[in-house]
């Protein structure tokens, strides 16, 4: 467990590990990536399936760092048009007990302008970073989504390598109402005709992201949606943090408000991963995120579907130094399932129940 874990609350503790990664000073994995983990989504080549999610980088501070340290991919934000504060403090809490965290941050931004220009400096200073970079877009408290989305295609096209809409942070008053069909027919249409009026070497791939907390019927209007022959989007990111609070929970933050991740969130997310993965036909890239800290987490999630997976909750707990454990137990999973790459082993438990 990290130190800073035993001394400083949780935002500070999340803070300074963002400081530290953004000055160089975390661990780095020097031994490189095993080629059977190399994979290609989206036309894009990553070294490795494991990235970083959303929610630590929030303000683009630590990119290189994050990369460095092992992951194959890493997504900054959510940011949001302009700064915003966030809900109130305290608002995120550790159920050590659970090896989960609950936080209601809030879409906390330095906003559009700010990260863009932070981005710019670093690009201009070392060029792209050595890895790939997904931007997560979120949209203010009290503005119009649709609007807020647009705003966010416009700001940074042309500086990450994909895009991605988020409707389902619980964090924020209405958010998740835009996983309806029409509400993200709607949006998907808007951001779409916005990417398409855009240079051809600035049209990323756009993702969405939605919640665990969805009903069969929410799961089929998604996937209707998203796979549209009018023009649906790039791959979907399943899942964020959940509202429900599961019996098993024991911590005493149990009864905090906000989106709990962490180990209580990987059955849902990967039972979610399957059921999107089949719903779409497997046309779609995949993302899946809830819970992993292990490699057989992270191959739980790609054998029901997902191409590549996330993290994040584990670090809290772990360090950095669980990207390196992690990516060297899936190789050695996908290698004795006699796969060789991790690429086919993605949905390969559809196949089998067929």
């Amino acid at each position: 467990m990290p130190a800073a874990m035993t001394i400083l609350d949780p935002e500070r503790s999340h803070t300074f590990a963002v400081w530290l990664a953004s000055k160089g000073l975390i661990p780095m994995d020097k031994g490189g990536d095993p080629e059977i983990l190399n994979t290609t989504v989206f036309g894009l080549p990553f070294p490795n399936p494991i990235g970083l999610a959303a929610g630590f980088d929030k303000h683009g501070q630590a990119v290189d760092g994050m990369l460095k340290a092992g992951f194959g991919f890493v997504e900054i934000g959510s940011v949001t048009p302009l700064p915003q504060a966030g809900n109130a403090k305290p608002r995120v809490f550790r159920l050590m007990e659970d090896y989960a965290v609950i936080n209601r941050y809030g879409f906390n931004s330095d906003g559009h302008q700010a990260v863009q220009s932070r981005l710019e400096q670093q690009y201009q200073t070392r060029g792209h970073p050595p890895g790939i970079l997904g931007i997560n877009l979120g949209k203010n408290k009290t503005s119009d989504a649709v609007e807020d989305y647009v705003k966010g295609v416009q700001c940074f096209s042309g500086w990450g390598d994909y895009l991605v809409i988020n409707v389902s942070s619980p964090n924020t008053p209405g958010l998740r109402s835009l996983q309806g069909r029409q509400q993200l027919e709607k949006l998907v249409d808007k951001v779409l005709e916005v990417r398409a009026s855009l240079p051809i070497d600035k049209q990323h791939p756009l993702l969405v992201k939605i919640a665990p907390d969805l009903t069969d019927d929410d799961k089929q209007d998604i996937a209707a949606v998203v796979t549209r022959q009018k023009g649906g989007v790039d791959g979907i990111i399943v899942t964020n943090t959940t509202v429900a609070r599961p019996e098993t929970l024991k911590s005493v933050n149990k009864k905090e408000t906000g989106g709990l991740s962490g180990k209580p969130l990987t059955e849902m997310s990967t039972r979610t991963v399957s059921d999107m993965y089949k719903l779409t036909g497997g046309k779609l890239p995949i993302i899946g995120v809830g819970g992993i800290s292990t490699g057989k987490d992270a191959y739980d999630k790609i054998k029901a579907g997902a191409s590549l997976v996330q993290l994040y909750t584990a670090l809290c707990f772990e360090g950095t130094p669980i990207v390196k454990k992690i990516k060297r137990e899936l190789a050695e999973l996908v290698r004795n399932d006699g796969f060789n790459s991790v690429e086919e082993a993605v949905g390969i438990d559809h196949v089998k129940q067929s």
